[in-house]
């Protein structure tokens, strides 16, 4: 008995777990601090661009979901006011909900267009001369970096006679008065689309550009040793799997375009629009954040938009992984 005894009261407890957690805890951070210190050099070299990321982005990021739950017009101290905010926005505020379908609808259908619009238009432009293959880039690029865009497409849709969309309707008997394109609800929002995706050859584009200019030819002759046969089966095995990192970045890029839509409805249809039918998530988070100063309320806004964005960029991830299986 005495043995017994003995032998349970020094029974080491290691296999449970209860003693060397401890250990094991100060084992890992040894490890993690001497991890640190053999990629010091490197940490130092991060260390600038992660203090301006946390400082510019991660902290107001955080900044905006903490308001979101306070009542906060600048001039004054926070209140907390806990989910009053994201109740009044999906309960009370109509415009805001009318926001939502606007910002959805034109995602849905600008996001994937202008995706796949940006690759096949890059793909198809890669096998160009190189001479040409520049200025094409220029033409299609150019777009997205005009600073008086707009004007463009106010004068194509105006409401008068002399627009060139109801002249042209009404010379060929299709209409007989003008018709007031960006004042009419029915054509806003297709209008605005339209618009958008005349602009989405950006910065997506020009990645896609880059990446297929800098695609591995061996690996299309290997390729064709092992049976690839006529270029879809080359692009969907070789390459789009080789193209993985742009076509992530091109994604991000794109729906971050489509889901933050304002500049194109404010300038051709007003702000508000009529009836609110170019209103989008973000021109409601400019209204409230930047004209009546609810920053508590436009935090709420904001964070509404940014689970969105995220929620939709990591289904995509998931999809972009499949690529090439």
């Amino acid at each position: 008995m005495a043995s017994g005894k003995s032998g349970t009261a020094f029974e080491p407890r290691g296999s449970t777990g209860a003693v060397r957690r401890p250990n094991a805890r100060r084992g890992n951070l040894a490890r993690l601090i001497g991890e640190i210190k053999r990629k010091r050099h490197g940490y130092t070299l991060l260390a600038p661009y992660f203090i301006l990321f946390f400082t510019f982005t991660a902290f107001p990021v955080l900044m905006a979901f903490a308001l979101s739950f306070t009542s906060f017009n600048v001039l004054e101290p926070p209140k907390w006011v806990g989910w009053e905010n994201y109740a009044n926005l999906f309960v009370k505020d109509e415009v805001f909900l009318t926001a939502v379908k606007n910002t959805l609808l034109f995602a849905a259908v600008t996001g994937p267009i202008s995706y796949v619009a940006c690759f096949f238009l890059a793909w198809l432009i890669n096998e160009l001369s190189p001479g040409i293959r520049s200025v094409v880039t220029l033409l299609f690029y150019a777009p997205s970096i005009s600073g008086n865009v707009y004007l463009i497409w106010q004068v194509a849709f105006s409401g008068d006679s002399f627009g060139y969309v109801n002249a042209f309707l009404m010379k060929w008997g299709f209409a007989m008065e003008p018709i007031q394109w960006l004042q009419d609800p029915k054509y806003m929002l297709p209008i605005i689309m339209v618009v958008q995706l005349w602009l989405s050859l950006g910065t997506a584009f020009l990645a896609f550009i880059a990446g297929l200019q800098g695609l591995d030819a061996t690996l299309v002759e290997a390729g064709a040793i092992d049976g690839i046969r006529n270029r879809w089966q080359e692009l969907w095995f070789i390459t789009l799997p080789s193209l993985r990192p742009m076509l992530m970045f091109g994604a991000v890029m794109q729906i971050t375009a489509s889901f933050a839509v304002a500049d194109v409805a404010t300038n051709l249809v007003g702000f508000p629009s009529p009836q609110y039918a170019g209103h989008t998530i973000v021109t409601h988070l400019n209204d409230f954040g930047a004209i009546r100063f609810e920053m508590g309320y436009a935090s709420s806004v904001a964070a509404v938009l940014f689970a969105m964005m995220l929620g939709t960029n990591l289904v995509v991830q998931k999809l972009l992984r499949k690529v090439g299986e």
